[in-house]
């Protein structure tokens, strides 16, 4: 009963029924919700404390932002059933979702216009870590020798992925937003000889693949520039067959603040309990977690496989 009261005089207020309904849509920052909002943000950060004291929000530090999303499932779905059975749409929310699509649209925006700016010296940008080569020895072992079937890599860049794991595929398709990235990815793949590939434009929340289409997916380095990368990957995960695998490499969380301002990163780094929890979500069972340090950021490997396997024992290089 006390922890009903406490949600119920949570949301006796419009602004937080606001953030709910926009939390749904994707996770803001404080900044972003203001925005939307129209409010200030220390306003917008109170209505946040009371709905993570309900158990309603969650809030995420990275660097200098804090990241809101919804709350454990088994208290916010009953609020989002509720609003979905009332189907209701008054001038604020009308207001609140055209605003919401500015937020989506600076972002994307910011992301492409460094994309573009920076398509040619991608592979460079990557040395922040530890050594590539040794990243895509851990893949490889990841992976294994075996087949990979029909691969999908998500985020291409300039097609490395499919440059090294092409050969071991059935068919590879490497998906990618810049026209520009899949114009150098184009060549390098026409210099290896590469005839079983295909390159897409295409965006990956919403994969040009049917359901279960593919063996492998991969997002090397990309997660860090999404969104919503519980979204992403849901969406990797509706693409494998059963028994398909999904191999994430990415920062663990780290404080290199500049990244966000310089190079277009979303999320500083994800820790092993953020991306298991999205592999859950997604129908993924964990299969193995490697952390490859030595670098200025922490890279790290995450397995999930389609069907249930154990997790196995974490691996540090």
């Amino acid at each position: 009963m006390n922890s009903a009261l406490s949600i119920f005089r949570a949301l006796a207020d419009s602004t937080r029924l606001r953030i709910v309904a926009l939390l749904r849509s994707m996770e803001l920052s404080v900044g972003e919700l203001a925005q939307v909002l129209g409010q200030s943000q220390p306003r917008v950060s109170r209505h946040v404390k009371i709905l993570c004291d309900a158990g309603l929000t969650e809030r995420r530090k990275e660097g200098s932002w804090v990241f809101v999303a919804l709350g454990a499932d088994h208290k916010v779905q009953p609020i989002l059933q509720a609003f979905d059975s009332w189907n209701e749409q008054d001038h604020w929310t009308i207001a609140d979702e055209a605003r919401l699509a500015a937020v989506r649209a600076d972002r994307a925006s910011a992301a492409a216009e460094w994309f573009e700016t920076n398509a040619g010296q991608w592979d460079a940008i990557r040395s922040l870590h530890v050594a590539e080569s040794q990243v895509e020895a851990a893949m490889a072992r990841a992976l294994g020798d075996g087949s990979l079937g029909q691969l999908v890599d998500i985020g291409t860049g300039t097609g490395r992925m499919i440059e090294l794991f092409g050969p071991k595929a059935r068919q590879a398709l490497g998906i990618d937003r810049s026209s520009e990235m899949l114009r150098l990815a184009r060549v390098k793949l026409s210099e290896q000889g590469l005839d079983n590939t295909e390159l897409r434009q295409a965006d990956l929340y919403a994969l040009p693949l049917s359901d279960g289409g593919a063996d492998t997916a991969i997002l090397h380095h990309v997660l860090h520039f999404a969104q919503q990368p519980g979204a992403a990957i849901g969406e990797a995960g509706r693409v494998l067959s059963d028994g398909g695998r999904l191999l994430i490499v990415d920062f663990a969380p780290h404080e290199r603040e500049e990244l966000r301002t310089r190079d277009a990163h979303a999320r500083l780094g994800f820790s092993d309990e953020q991306v298991l929890g999205w592999f859950a979500s997604a129908g993924l069972s964990p299969v193995s977690v490697e952390t490859l340090e030595g670098g200025e950021l922490t890279v790290k490997l995450w397995l999930g496989r389609k069907t249930g396997e154990e997790i196995r024992e974490v691996k540090a290089a």
